[in-house]
């Protein structure tokens, strides 16, 4: 059988150099987990939030003292032709025009030290990070985007303003490596990205902390428009993406089961529809059996439950938790049952929590 001759074009550095490559060079580059705020575990809005509070997966709606009434939601408002279908919403509903001194607002992110290590921090060789990401407020002005080092109690801020009102705009900073203050090696909270929202003069009346410096609170947030001031305010942001070296690549898009599976190390809900529990002894009293996670947690994380489980007869009723484990928990049904009596946990769902 004839084979027909297969020609190829020549190839040459300049081919290779131009070339656009079908893959990513540097995977997992974003230190940000779920920045497209695409995972939303617990619930895509929650409202009347005064307080310390997770919505979306790995964001935290920060509070220090009390500033306002908020919702924050997922929203399908999000920049044209960018690729995302997801923002995250936050939504004043109860105004606080005047903030105490102490208050103040962010949406952050709290990141392992065991996920930066290979930002050299604490060496002649840190390296530098730049954020990059999405926002859109009718509330115009200065905001301060703040890296905040936990282990060491070390800060750094830069200013970015929304010039338009209702209009998205995409942001890029670059904060200088710190060659002081390692971060812990661990899976403990060593840095968080915290995206100010309003501040009292505690945290604004100071020189802004451009460069690495001990964490000095009044030079935290410096120029910070209060969104609090108005029930009209609202803020978006998507795309959130930080990354070692000086200049912004493309947002890194994951596949949604990857990005679920990084959320889940932080938090889970797990479904427990006809969920085995025994009483194995000869004697009556509450069932029990193992329940293994979905995903191990980054910690043996807190436990509670959610929804109504059906506690007629033949099932456990709402079971509760112990010897909690990264990957186990014992769970114990709620009704006492004979001995050698196998029942059901039904309906309900327990969530596992092991955020920073």
């Amino acid at each position: 059988m004839a084979i027909d001759k297969v020609t190829t074009a020549s190839i040459t550095d300049a081919n290779i150099t131009t070339a656009k490559l079908a893959y990513d060079a540097a995977p997992f580059r974003n230190i940000i987990i779920n920045g497209d705020m695409s995972i939303a575990q617990r619930g895509t809005s929650t409202a009347s939030i005064t307080g310390n509070t997770y919505a979306l997966d790995r964001f935290l709606l920060s509070f220090s003292g009390s500033q306002g009434t908020w919702t924050v939601a997922q929203s399908s408002t999000v920049p044209s032709g960018q690729g995302f279908a997801t923002s995250t919403k936050i939504d004043c509903t109860t105004a606080d025009a005047s903030p105490a001194a102490g208050d103040r607002i962010f949406y952050a992110q709290r990141i392992e030290g065991q996920n930066l290590q290979y930002l050299k921090k604490g060496t002649s060789s840190a390296e530098s990070t730049t954020l990059s990401f999405w926002v859109r407020s009718n509330k115009t002005g200065t905001y301060i985007a703040n890296l905040f080092d936990n282990d060491n109690s070390r800060h750094i801020s830069k200013s970015y303003t929304i010039s338009s009102a209702d209009t998205w705009e995409k942001k890029t900073i670059t904060f200088a490596g710190d060659t002081s203050g390692t971060f812990g090696n661990d899976n403990a909270r060593s840095l968080d990205l915290r995206l100010y929202l309003g501040a009292g003069t505690n945290f604004t009346s100071g020189t802004l902390a451009t460069s690495w410096e001990s964490a000095t609170n009044a030079n935290a947030a410096v120029g910070q428009v209060n969104l609090a001031d108005s029930t009209s305010n609202e803020w978006y942001v998507t795309g959130i993406q930080l990354e070692a070296g000086t200049s912004a690549s493309d947002f890194e898009f994951l596949p949604v089961d990857v990005n679920f599976d990084r959320c889940q190390r932080y938090f889970q809900t797990c479904f427990l529809q006809f969920f085995v529990l025994a009483r194995f002894k000869a004697s009556s009293g509450n069932p029990i059996n193992c329940f293994i996670y979905p995903k191990e947690m980054r910690a043996a994380p807190t436990y509670g439950t959610t929804g109504t489980f059906t506690t007629s007869s033949g099932f456990a009723g709402t079971p509760t938790g112990a010897d909690i484990k990264t990957m186990s928990i014992a769970l114990t049904g709620a009704n006492s049952e004979s001995a050698n009596d196998i029942v059901y946990a039904n309906d309900g769902s327990i969530t596992l929590d092991a955020e920073l």
